[in-house]
């Protein structure tokens, strides 16, 4: 199975949310990760419910970290131009000017086990966060990597092609095009401050 149904899958997940790109990757977490290197984000603003291993990328990327209360719906920012839109499932949803990051993890709404995309109309943020999400690849170059002048960092974060596959199969079912869609919120999170791994901040 080739890459290519990676693009297909990135077109239609950029179509449905009306993006004019899409990056996919492995994980939402992952996701956010790369969007937060990209953008050289120095703090990170994290609501105190949502799933801990956002909090945790302040440590891997040895930046800031805030803990607000926030009742969100959807979405929420985690700096000014980055999204956490892990739980959201809505047609032409994008936001403009953002590093929008989605989830399709299995109790997603288009659950493939694993995986995310990073939603973006930055052409140059495109190509930057295609190449990091595969070790720092040509994006879309037909050429082995041996062959490449590697010049970006990357981070082994790339959506395999039986996900992808997954994926364009089920956008594509009439049953999950018309299933109802569940409202999350802050509400289906525990107080993450009230962990002990982050009882000082």
């Amino acid at each position: 199975m080739s890459f290519g149904i990676v693009k297909t899958f990135e077109d239609k997940i950029a179509e449905y949310f009306g993006s004019k790109y899409a990056v996919a990757v492995d994980c939402c977490t992952n996701g956010l990760e790369l969007s937060l290197r990209y953008t050289n984000a120095d703090k990170i603003i994290v609501p105190k419910q949502t799933y801990l291993s956002v909090p945790m990328l302040s440590n891997k990327l040895n930046i800031e970290r805030e803990f607000i209360d926030d009742e969100w719906e959807d979405y929420y920012y985690i700096t000014n131009n980055i999204v956490d839109a892990a739980v959201l499932w809505k047609q032409d949803s994008y936001i403009p000017n953002t590093l929008m990051v989605l989830s399709f993890q299995f109790k997603k709404h288009l659950n493939l086990g694993r995986g995310g995309a990073i939603l973006t109309d930055d052409i140059d943020a495109w190509y930057t966060l295609k190449g990091m999400s595969y070790d720092g690849r040509e994006p879309e170059s037909e050429e082995p990597w041996a062959n490449q002048d590697i010049n970006t960092i990357g981070y082994h974060y790339y959506m395999t092609p039986e996900t992808a596959y997954t994926g364009v199969q089920k956008l594509s079912n009439v049953d999950f095009q018309n299933k109802e869609v569940k409202k999350w919120s802050y509400k289906d999170y525990p107080v993450l401050t009230e962990f002990n791994i982050f009882k000082n901040g």
